[in-house]
């Protein structure tokens, strides 16, 4: 009884351990991280759509996106600026539109300014500087990709003591 058992688990084993064996060429995926760590997708365009989600670009660049409780936008909205109020110490800044951003720029100059960046709060900087250039370039490629309107430039910063306008829609 106990030599059954011990082949069947050694029989199941052996059949795990050929389930994990890697597959025909096709279905691997090679990665260079020459540069270092970055986000890898299908496409560099969908590599910046998903960091475009999931790292708070559109808390603060996307219309009225601080309104909606959370609900992603429609894509077609992504990126366009806000008019919504971000007001601290440093006065109100208003998230800008990115879309023109990236139409104002080449890819290089693009990667320079996300590298070298400052500008007023909420824009996590430190965050965005640390990101591979891989990234920053997928980021610009995405934006670049973006169809229909560009959307109108945001609000200029106002200084400390200023009080803004809230948006109404």
């Amino acid at each position: 009884m106990m030599r059954t058992a011990t082949i069947a688990l050694g029989a199941a084993f052996l059949t795990a351990l050929a389930a994990c064996q890697p597959g025909d060429a096709a279905n691997t995926v090679e990665v260079d991280l020459a540069g270092g760590p970055r986000v890898v997708a299908a496409s560099d365009i969908e590599a910046g759509r998903y960091i475009v989600a999931t790292s708070g670009c559109n808390d603060c660049h996307t219309p009225m996106y601080a309104r909606t409780g959370g609900a992603q936008p429609p894509e077609a909205e992504w990126l366009k600026g806000s008019p919504e109020p971000h007001t601290g110490p440093w006065g109100t800044s208003y998230g800008k539109n990115l879309r023109l951003t990236a139409a104002a720029n080449s890819e290089d100059e693009w990667v320079e300014l996300l590298s070298t960046g400052s500008s007023l709060p909420p824009m996590p900087w430190p965050s965005v500087r640390n990101m591979s250039d891989y990234d920053k370039r997928a980021i610009y490629r995405y934006i670049k990709s973006m169809k229909g309107d560009r959307g109108q430039p945001a609000p200029d910063p106002l200084p400390a003591g200023a009080a803004p306008v809230a948006p109404t829609d």
